[in-house]
Parts: structure tokens; C-alpha cells; sequence
């Protein structure tokens, strides 16, 4: 039996107590700062206030100033933070955690530089740490896997990355289960990238949703033409921002185009992308989802940023990825959607 200590009870976070426990574990979930009434729910109830069900017996709560005593002992600590809680984490949380303890992320998200990198939640954390005279290792999940099917054992399979194959084994036998499978890669930039990209474009397949219900009414039966023309042309987008980062596998590519699957059939990037195409602009769409977090939008601006540095340094070039500059566009500039269909044509 291991001690696993998830910090965030958000979803996500929260939905891995399920696998860590019924693995035999001791599981400690921790809250944030913003999770007080999260955590004196779990306690009330033994259930996280967005599931439909139960925890798993025997799971200890702990609010964000217990946090170190829920990390004393522990054999790998999960961060469950969004991507909002990024500086939180690695300023306050990193630190506190022994070297000893190996770290598995569930944050999807990347980092735009000035010149047009790419960086990955795991390298930002670890190059801030050695400013501060640390030298941590951090492992990721990505893949395709929401909270709520996870919670309902729907089966699962994701990816953990990680720097040292030892101790991705030594993890995956901690929290992989028969609905909750675990593939191992060494390729961090590559497995965080895929599953980061597509946040952007899932946004843009839900905006043909969107488009159609304002086309043929918010009762019209779904179409799906247009839903998959857009998804061909992300999985391409998805592939050419791989190349850029070096990463572009086939293994890569297919972690981010589950994602992008999932992504697109559930949750708030889906929401909002189905608001724009009916015809509302960002700041509609934000306040229609008042307190809704939308994660994939700070992504989608961060990753169309740093390619339009590059386009202009001559590096990528606009013309293989117009779904992004688009998606771009409505996102900065406020632009109304106009997808540019004929721009995803090719001739061989």
C-alpha cells in the first residue's frame, strides 16, 4: 500500500482519489485556498459536491493550511490544480514537497515566451525551481479523461510522462486500475504539448455547433459534417505545432486527438465554442457562463500568440494554421465567427 496526496480538490483531482483508493491506497486530498467549501463538504458527506457519487471509504480531507502534513510520508504527491493555480503550485507547493517524493501533475496547459517557445507546465515549474536552487523532476498526465466519467469508472487511457521510466512503473502501479489505464513515454514536451493543443481547437469544432443551432434552431438535430471537417483540421494544426515543438510521434498525436475527442463532446470549452457560433461575441459568451473557469481559452490565446511571433520571424508560416488564427480572432480581437473553409483544402 502507498500514501498518495492529491493537492487541488477541483474535478480532475478529486476524480484520481477514486482509482489511488480503490487501488488499496491512503489517499489525502488537500484543498486550495479556494477549495474551503469543497473540502468541508468531502468531510460532511464523503462526496465532492460535483460528483453523483461517493468516495471511496476511508479518504482523509485536508484544508490548505494541513497541507504538510498530509505530504509528510507520502509516496507521490498529485498536483489537481487548472491551470490558474499554476504559480500557486510551483511558488508554494513545489517547495514544500522532499525531493524524494516524485510529483504527477494532472494540469493541462502551456507557456508562451516572448520569442515564441512553447513551454510545458513541468519545465516552467522545474526551471523556476532551479532559480531557487532546486532540482525536482515533475511527471504529467495527459490524455483523453474526464472527471465525471472517471468518478463512473467509464473505461479510461492516459499517458504518464515523466524523465525517469522507473518511476512512471512505480506510479502507474500505484493508480492504474481495470477501467483506468496507463501508458508510459519519457517525452514530456511531447505528451504535454498534444493534450495542451487542443484546447483551442476543440473550441473551434463547437463553434460549428453553434453555427447550426443558429442556422436550423437550438432543437435542430445535430450535424456532423461540418463538426468533423473542423476536427481534420485541427488534428493536422495539432500536428504541425507538434513538429514545431520536436515532439511530432504518432503516439503524441493520437493522446492529443483523443483529448480533442473528449474535449469536444463534453465540458466548457464546448459551451462556450457553441455560444460564439450562435453569434455571441467573448465577453457574451464569458458572462452567458458566469463562474464558469474556461481553461482553453488562456491556452488557445498563449499557443496563437507564440505562432504569430513565429510567422513573423519567418519560422511557421500563417497559411498551415488558419483554424488558430481564426479561433484567435474571435477570441482577441473580438471577431465574429467566419470559419475559413476553404483555407483546410489541399491539392496533390
Amino acid at each position: 500500500m502507498a500514501t498518495v496526496t492529491i493537492i487541488g480538490s477541483g474535478m480532475m483531482g478529486s476524480a484520481l482519489a477514486f482509482p489511488a483508493r480503490e487501488n488499496g491506497n491512503e489517499v489525502r486530498l488537500v484543498g486550495t485556498p479556494l477549495d474551503r467549501e469543497i473540502i468541508d463538504t468531502c468531510k460532511k458527506t464523503n462526496r465532492h459536491p460535483k460528483f453523483t457519487r461517493d468516495f471511496p471509504e476511508g479518504i482523509k480531507y485536508y484544508q490548505v493550511e494541513d497541507m504538510e502534513s498530509a505530504i509528510n510520508g507520502a509516496d507521490m504527491i498529485i498536483g489537481g490544480v487548472s491551470s490558474f493555480g499554476v504559480d500557486w503550485f510551483g511558488d508554494y507547493v513545489l517547495p514544500k514537497i522532499p525531493l524524494d517524493i516524485p510529483v504527477l501533475s494532472v494540469t493541462k496547459g502551456l507557456w508562451d515566451t516572448p520569442d515564441g517557445r512553447l513551454i510545458t507546465y513541468p519545465d516552467l515549474w522545474k526551471a523556476r525551481l532551479k532559480e531557487k536552487g532546486i532540482d525536482r523532476s515533475i511527471n504529467a498526465i495527459g490524455g483523453p479523461c474526464t472527471s465525471y466519467e472517471l468518478v463512473a469508472h467509464d473505461q479510461s487511457e492516459v499517458a504518464f510522462c515523466g524523465e525517469d521510466i522507473e518511476v512512471l512503473k512505480k506510479l502507474k502501479a500505484i493508480m492504474a486500475t481495470d477501467y483506468y489505464h496507463v501508458s508510459l513515454s519519457t517525452d514530456v514536451v511531447g505528451i504535454e504539448s498534444a493534450v495542451a493543443l487542443k484546447n483551442g481547437y476543440a473550441l473551434g469544432i463547437a463553434l460549428t455547433i453553434g453555427l447550426n443551432q443558429k442556422a436550423f434552431g437550438l432543437d435542430s438535430e445535430l450535424h456532423f459534417n461540418s463538426q468533423a471537417a473542423v476536427f481534420g483540421q485541427s488534428v493536422k494544426e495539432m500536428y504541425r505545432l507538434l513538429e514545431y515543438q520536436g515532439t511530432a510521434t504518432l503516439d503524441n498525436l493520437a493522446v492529443g486527438a483523443g483529448d480533442l475527442y473528449v474535449t469536444v463532446y463534453g465540458g466548457r470549452t464546448r459551451l462556450v465554442g457553441i455560444l460564439l457560433g450562435r453569434g455571441l461575441n467573448i465577453d457574451e459568451a464569458k458572462a452567458e457562463l458566469n463562474g464558469v473557469t474556461l481553461e482553453s481559452l488562456v491556452v488557445a490565446v498563449r499557443v496563437a500568440r507564440a505562432v504569430k511571433k513565429r510567422i513573423e520571424d519567418g519560422t511557421l508560416s500563417a497559411e498551415n494554421f488558419p483554424l488558430l488564427l481564426h479561433i484567435d480572432e474571435i477570441l482577441t480581437d473580438k471577431l465574429p465567427v467566419n470559419i475559413p473553409w476553404d483555407a483546410f483544402t489541399f491539392e496533390k
